[in-house]
């Protein structure tokens, strides 16, 4: 017979643990019909036959929040065969609430007495075989973060589920009694229930432990009012070095994350090569070796070039929550987000998006407020992250030589600003009456498993292969599509136009589909000031991955990048310098120097006559400032969208956040164009 078990319990009170310990890798992740909570449902490691289903983690079944209304109405409606509900034993007052109201619903219930190590590192001592008789459910002592106590807790919970009989309840209340009255009369009865099998540690003349815990010394530095923030600053930088560093504790060597990057890349690009070789060898078409290589293999280059900094950082971020730490940040941070309409917990999301929106979006899975998790999300991907950078140093190198501090640093004030009224409008009109939870837990400090840690890290890298990977691989092959194909493409009329060997149904970008696109969405951003077809494509193109503007640029502006003007520019380096850029033995080679200029020069913004074309496509300095201020705020790459479509689960929301985005791009890009010429 099969039978479905339920696991409920107050977040932070070891469920996860528990049900990775019962599941393994037989679990998988979806959502709750209608709603953007997480369903994880797994089959019992040791029976395949036992279903285990993970519910939210709630503190009651009063059924207020989203994840309150999902726990209780599935015990109550669904009728599981059994529930396991898990206490946190370093916390049993508070935990036992929602005990007393799960044994109401007359469902099968086995009690886990969970944080049994914690409870005896401090000196406590709980009599499971009294509780149980109390409660009248059996009660099994586990310990969730070494797997100890769950083989007899399922033997329990089975058991129990067999017998299907419902736990006899005390009465202690009356049915008329109000909402209040009635919580009041759980909490005395619950104080009964733990002055008779709870024994607590040895304590002093004045009524209080002789010796603080462990965690009460550590929040003393980790929530100090002073120390708190900068700690907290100094953590971040860490975590961030180990994903995204190039010079990593500025010792000149890549962090963990690039260091995996090069690696992942490496082996890529190393197949690639293999597979390019073969379609050579076999006489593939051109537009073959161009769907195959720049395409498809470019595309999934693109979803692996992720992976590695993904995997880190969620690493990092696992082993932060789950120690604890990260609770402290939201209590730090809660006063002053709260102001504009969000939890503390947001800051961490938006801190992250400085490196990269992909595992920025997806950290805001961590948030409990579906609210915080759609506004968080959306102004994530108004943040300036590291793919912006390029576009920024290129434009400030070329229309603002002088001011490039002061205009990067208002790129950043300015991202900021807006991230703050946009959320502010949101909980205005999208979320009238919508309030974030208030309850705040700080729970005890804890080791993490290494175990839970990458369980949680390979989850969050495997969701991002599957969701966002689709998303980048789909349009990298359509962007490529588009940019080197036109109608003579289709009606052989390319191929009459080409001569001799170098005949091809494909077409330069300037002639191509997405030429034609930008020339028909140009002119929505002439108010911008920036109405041409070159600047608008490099938008499109942009939304694959924001690099992309900068290498688009070189290549429309190709007649500024010709032959000549990069032998000059390169002729004026040292051997040194031409090998520290990329050119092998130092010696200029006119066929690698496009690849160098675009990626070594542009990107950095190291050339200040770069591209003189492209003034008069972009005439004046307002209208630059416009086109890094759209592509700051705009949509963010086609990665982000894919994480945003995981976090905010359908797409009608997704492309509610993107349409957002775009409006708020468009408008703050006109205001700063037109305002710009009050000063010119």
């Amino acid at each position: 017979m099969k039978y479905t078990i339920a696991l409920a319990g107050n977040p932070n009170c070891g469920k996860t643990s528990i049900f990775n310990a019962l599941t393994g890798s037989r679990q998988h992740v979806g959502n709750w019909p209608g709603v953007t909570v997480d369903k994880k449902e797994g089959e019992y490691k040791k029976d395949r036959t036992v279903t285990i289903l993970d519910l939210p983690g709630t503190y009651s079944l009063s059924p207020y929040s989203e994840e309150e209304k999902i726990a209780h109405d599935y015990i109550v409606n669904e009728r599981p065969s059994a529930v396991i509900d898990i206490v946190d034993g370093t916390s049993i007052e508070r935990n036992l609430y929602l005990t007393l109201q799960i044994l109401e619903t007359g469902v099968p219930v086995v009690v886990a007495l969970n944080m049994t190590d914690e409870v005896e590192k401090r000196g406590d001592k709980i009599d499971a075989q009294k509780l149980s008789e109390i409660l009248g459910v059996p009660v099994v002592p586990t310990c969730g973060r070494n797997g100890k106590g769950t083989h007899e807790l399922m033997q329990a919970a089975v058991e129990a589920a067999k017998k299907a009989a419902a736990p006899e309840v005390k009465k202690i209340y009356e049915s008329g009694d109000s909402e209040e009255v009635i919580a009041d009369k759980r909490y005395k009865y619950i104080a009964e229930i733990v002055k008779q099998t709870v024994v607590k540690a040895s304590k002093t003349s004045a009524g209080q432990k002789a010796d603080e815990t462990v965690s009460d010394k550590i929040d003393k530095v980790l929530t100090n009012r002073f120390l708190a923030l900068p700690l907290f600053a100094v953590i971040m930088y860490l975590m961030f070095a180990c994903a995204l560093s190039e010079n990593f504790l500025f010792l000149g060597i890549n962090g963990p994350g690039r260091w995996l990057e090069g690696v992942v890349g490496t082996v890529w690009e190393y197949l690639t090569g293999l597979v390019a070789g073969g379609l050579e060898a076999a006489g593939a078409a051109d537009w073959a070796m161009g769907l195959v290589i720049d395409g498809i293999f470019g595309g999934i280059g693109a979803i692996l070039g992720f992976m590695p900094l993904v995997l880190v950082l969620y690493v990092l971020m696992a082993f932060l929550e789950d120690s604890g730490y990260m609770a402290r940040v939201a209590f730090v941070m809660d006063r002053i987000f709260r102001k504009f309409g969000l939890s503390g917990r947001s800051f961490i999301p938006i801190l992250m998006g400085f490196g990269c929106s992909v595992p920025a979006i997806m950290a805001t899975r961590t948030l409990e407020s579906e609210k915080d998790r759609r506004i968080t999300a959306i102004i994530t991907g108004m943040v300036p992250c590291g793919a912006k950078l390029p576009i920024f140093a290129m434009f400030c190198a070329i229309f603002f030589p002088e001011n490039t501090t002061l205009v990067m640093f208002s790129i950043y004030m300015t991202s900021i600003v807006v991230a703050v009224i946009v959320s502010l409008l949101m909980n205005k009109l999208m979320f009238k009456s919508a309030v974030s939870n208030f309850i705040m837990e700080l729970p005890q400090y804890r080791w993490p498993t290494l175990k839970s840690v990458l369980m949680l890290g390979w989850e969050k890298v495997k969701g991002f292969g599957v969701k966002a990977g689709t998303v980048i691989l789909l349009s990298t092959i359509l962007i490529w599509v588009l940019s080197n194909f036109n109608v003579g493409s289709l009606t052989g009329k390319n191929l009459k136009e080409s001569a001799g060997e170098e005949a091809s149904v494909m077409c330069e970008m300037d002639d191509s589909f997405m030429a034609s696109i930008g020339n028909f969405v140009a002119p929505i951003f002439k108010p911008l000031g920036f109405g041409e077809w070159r600047p608008a494509v490099g938008i499109v193109t942009g939304w694959i991955a924001k690099e992309n503007v900068v290498v688009t640029f070189a290549q429309l502006y190709s007649d500024d990048t010709s032959e000549e003007y990069l032998a000059e520019f390169f002729g004026k380096m040292s051997a040194e310098e031409l090998e520290e850029l990329g050119f092998e033995n130092g010696e200029y080679d006119p066929e690698a120097a496009p690849d160098i200029y675009s990626e070594g020069i542009l990107f950095e913004g190291a050339d200040e006559n770069a591209l003189p074309t492209m003034k008069k496509d972009i005439r004046t300095p307002n209208a630059a400032l416009a086109y890094m201020l759209f592509n700051l705020l705009c949509m963010p790459c086609f990665a982000a969208v894919g994480s945003m479509k995981r976090e905010l689960k359908t797409w009608k929301k997704t492309w509610g956040g993107v349409g957002i985005q775009m409006l708020t791009a468009y408008i703050v890009a006109l205001l700063v164009y037109w305002i710009g010429f009050l000063f010119v």
